[in-house]
C-alpha cells in the first residue's frame, strides 16, 4: 500500500515534464484533473505546483485550460495552504479585476486587466475621460497577444482595510489627473466680493432710504 502511495505521488510531482496525450489523473474527490486531449493540449481543472526558487516562495494554482490556455477563475496558494490571489483569465491573459492576499488574508491589491481577442489584430473600444465624466474617446491599440492594463489599480493599507492610493489606466497607458486651474488673486478677491442674492434684494428695496434700527436684543 505505501509503494502504491509512493508511486502516486512520484506521477503527481512529474506529471508537468512527462504526461502524455490523452493522460489524466483522478483527484482526491474523485474529479478527473490534468487532463491532455489527444493533441497534447491542457483541458479541464488543473493544479500547478511552482517550487521555491532563488529566493522565490513556491506556491500552487488550481483552475481550468480550454486549449492549452488558462480561461475563468483562477486560484493562487502558498505551499502553506494560504490564498495569495484570485486571477481571472480570457484567451490565456488576465481580464477583468484581480486581488492578491497577504499571508494574514487582507487584501493588498486590486489589479484591472483587459484581455485581447487573439483573432484581431487591432482592438477598440470607448473609454470615459476621467477628467470629465460622460465624455468619451476612441482608444485603438495593438494586439501584442498579451494582458493590458486597463482599469482603477486599488492599492490597500493591509491594516486597516482602507485604499492607500489607486492607479487608473487606459489600455496600458498610465493616466494623469489634470490639476485644477489655479486662479489669480484679483479673481479670488472678485469671488470673494460677491453678495448672496437676500442682501442684494435687500440693499436694493431700501436704498434711498434712512438707515434703519435693527433691534439685536441688546438691553444697553
Amino acid at each position: 500500500m505505501r509503494i502504491i502511495l509512493l508511486a502516486c505521488l512520484l506521477l503527481f510531482s512529474f506529471r508537468g515534464f512527462c504526461q502524455a496525450p490523452g493522460s489524466y489523473i483522478i483527484g482526491v474527490k474523485g474529479d478527473t484533473l490534468d487532463k491532455v486531449d489527444a493533441k497534447g493540449l491542457k483541458q479541464g481543472k488543473w493544479v500547478n505546483h511552482v517550487d521555491e526558487l532563488r529566493g522565490e516562495p513556491g506556491f500552487e494554482e488550481e483552475g481550468v485550460y480550454k486549449n492549452n490556455k488558462k480561461e475563468g477563475p483562477w486560484r493562487i496558494y502558498s505551499l502553506q495552504g494560504d490564498l495569495k490571489g484570485l486571477e481571472f483569465y480570457r484567451w490565456g491573459n488576465k481580464d477583468g479585476v484581480c486581488q492578491y492576499f497577504n499571508p494574514s488574508g487582507a487584501l493588498i491589491r486590486e489589479e484591472s486587466w483587459r484581455a485581447m481577442n487573439p483573432e484581431k489584430l487591432y482592438d477598440t473600444l470607448e473609454v470615459e475621460d476621467i477628467d470629465h465624466l460622460n465624455q468619451y474617446r476612441t482608444v485603438i491599440v495593438k494586439n501584442e497577444g498579451v494582458a493590458i492594463k486597463h482599469g482603477i489599480w486599488k492599492f490597500y493599507d493591509p491594516s486597516t482595510g482602507m485604499i492607500d492610493r489607486t492607479e487608473t489606466y487606459t489600455m496600458g497607458k498610465l493616466e494623469k489627473h489634470k490639476a485644477p486651474a489655479v486662479q489669480d488673486s484679483t479673481q479670488l478677491a472678485a469671488r470673494k466680493m460677491v453678495k448672496p442674492r437676500e442682501v442684494q434684494e435687500y440693499e436694493k428695496k431700501n436704498a434711498g432710504k434712512k438707515k434703519i434700527r435693527v433691534r439685536d436684543g441688546q438691553t444697553n
